[in-house]
């Protein structure tokens, strides 16, 4: 099981549409399409999750860059979420909430 990341979509681009793009390659497990959380509309990105490891590789190389819906989508494995940045947040610690690097 390969988990691709699919990104620079159409906002109308809908699973189904993802899905077939990708089922010319193999066989698709589940499709995901990160929507946002307050207005439920897409973001134009997801996550695509194919059996076959090969047939996930050649749907990412035969993907990556190709020009859908007037954008070029950005195709590539996944990466597992414990090795993402964890970036930004909040940030628990004393002081007085002025920076410590004076310009």
């Amino acid at each position: 099981m390969k988990n691709v990341f699919v990104g620079n979509l159409s906002f109308g681009a809908t699973e189904d549409s993802v899905r077939s793009m990708f089922e010319a390659y193999g066989v698709v497990e589940r499709v995901s399409l990160v929507t946002d959380r307050d207005t439920g509309r897409a973001r134009g990105f997801g996550f695509v999750e194919m059996t076959n490891s090969a047939e996930a590789d050649r749907a990412i190389a035969e993907l990556n860059g190709r020009e859908v819906d007037g954008r070029a989508l950005n195709v590539n494995e996944a990466r597992p979420k414990n090795d993402r940045n964890s970036g930004g947040g909040y940030r628990s610690g004393g002081g007085n909430g002025r920076s410590r690097n004076r310009w």
